[in-house]
């Protein structure tokens, strides 16, 4: 693990609440780098990006749930699926819930490198095939899996549809017809729960490094995004 970027506490993309009490507070430096050396929880093995809490408030697990996301600006609700899943498997499922998006799609970098707590900078770039896409976050598939720092969101406006890839690797599809993404899902064996508690909805810590700052620095130019 990198340093330790953050704990918050969020639900969905721009969610925040901080917490009044952290598990963190009272404990030694030993137990700490024993809780952050944790990666698996039974049969789910996180990615390096995110820890839980050291009481273990959410334990993480793989899973889909639907839910519903309100646009602030518009009032407008909005189904949702987020969905968890094992690091072995996580990428591949990924690029493959871009596909309903179609051949040409927008795409949002999303980093809180340098950024206040709670807070992330969003770099966008419009129009690009998504086969060329593909190819490129292949490229920098350790950096998107592990860098606590880095999300992206993958969406078609026209349709519209979102996939979005956040800095906890939890997997959020936005859009008014979810069916082809629940296909996909149940394609990778995600199992559907109702009752599925995510690591964003209770305390946890985000990790990241220098080399990912670079990293992230290289793949703006490679997509040639631009600041909002």
């Amino acid at each position: 693990m990198g340093f330790l970027k953050r704990v918050i506490k969020t639900k969905f993309r721009d969610g925040f609440q901080a917490q009044p009490h952290s598990s963190f507070e009272d404990i030694t430096e030993t137990q700490l780098e024993e809780h952050l050396a944790v990666a698996r929880y039974g049969s789910f093995l996180l990615t390096d990006a995110v820890r839980p809490s050291f009481n273990l408030e959410v334990v993480p697990s793989a899973g889909v749930r639907r839910d519903v996301y309100r646009d602030q600006e518009t009032s407008i609700d909005v189904p949702v699926l987020m969905a968890s899943q094992t690091s072995e498997r996580l990428f591949e499922l990924f690029i493959d819930l871009l596909d309903p998006l179609g051949e040409e799609v927008d795409v949002v970098l999303e980093t809180s490198h340098d950024v206040d707590v709670g807070t992330h900078d969003d770099l966008y770039r419009e129009h690009i095939d998504l086969p060329i896409l593909k190819s490129t976050l292949y490229d920098y598939e350790d950096l998107l899996m592990n860098d606590g720092c880095t999300g992206i969101a993958v969406l078609n406006p026209r349709i519209p549809m979102e996939v979005q890839f956040d800095e906890h690797k939890l997997l959020i599809m936005y859009g008014h017809d979810l069916a082809p993404f629940e296909e996909i899902l149940a394609d990778h064996r995600v199992p559907t729960s109702e009752t599925i508690r995510f690591i964003t909805e209770g305390e946890h810590v985000h990790s990241s490094s220098e080399e990912y700052a670079r990293q992230l620095e290289e793949l703006k130019y490679q997509l040639g995004v631009e600041q909002d």
